[in-house]
């Protein structure tokens, strides 16, 4: 007979562990705070409205960046060939102090473009300043600028390492 009475004192015994205790015990389902969603919210992107008056003056520099642009190209042509010549002559020597002078004149042809480049960033940082949307026309030329004076740097310092 306890052979027969130990499987069914078994089962009642795990059914014993699965009966709750009485008491006043917090809900485990997500509470509201919790419900509540902690991502960034979507916000629309400013667009900007057109502006004659602004294009009218990106226009203007964009044509004075693209001028110096020209004139430097023009002048640097010209230098290349002086420094050319002057490459593997000793420091001092006429020829080298003449590719000198000239990666001098060069550099100032340079500065032609700083003018409407820095006008294009007072554009932009003026633009920022006063929480108006990025402008795509004034964006694309500051670009251009800068790439346009970048490359100018690097032909200076290209010309120049020619001559050492």
């Amino acid at each position: 007979m306890t052979r027969s009475a130990i499987p069914l004192v078994l089962p009642a015994a795990l059914l014993s562990a699965c009966a709750a205790p009485a008491g006043d015990y917090p809900s485990l389902l997500p509470r509201p705070i919790e419900k509540i969603s902690l991502a960034e919210p979507v916000r629309p992107v400013p667009v900007a409205t057109p502006d004659a008056a602004l294009d009218a003056k990106i226009a203007t520099l964009t044509r004075e960046v693209t001028g110096a642009k020209s004139a430097f190209d023009a002048a640097a042509a010209r230098v290349g060939k002086t420094v050319n010549a002057a490459a593997g002559t000793a420091e001092g020597s006429e020829r080298w102090l003449g590719a000198q002078v000239a990666l001098a004149e060069l550099d100032v042809a340079r500065t032609a473009i700083d003018v409407p480049l820095a006008e294009l960033e007072r554009l932009a940082i003026d633009r920022a300043a006063a929480g108006a949307p990025p402008y795509p026309a004034l964006d694309a030329a500051l670009a251009k600028a800068n790439a346009a004076s970048t490359e100018q740097r690097a032909t200076i310092a290209s010309l120049n390492a020619r001559l050492k």
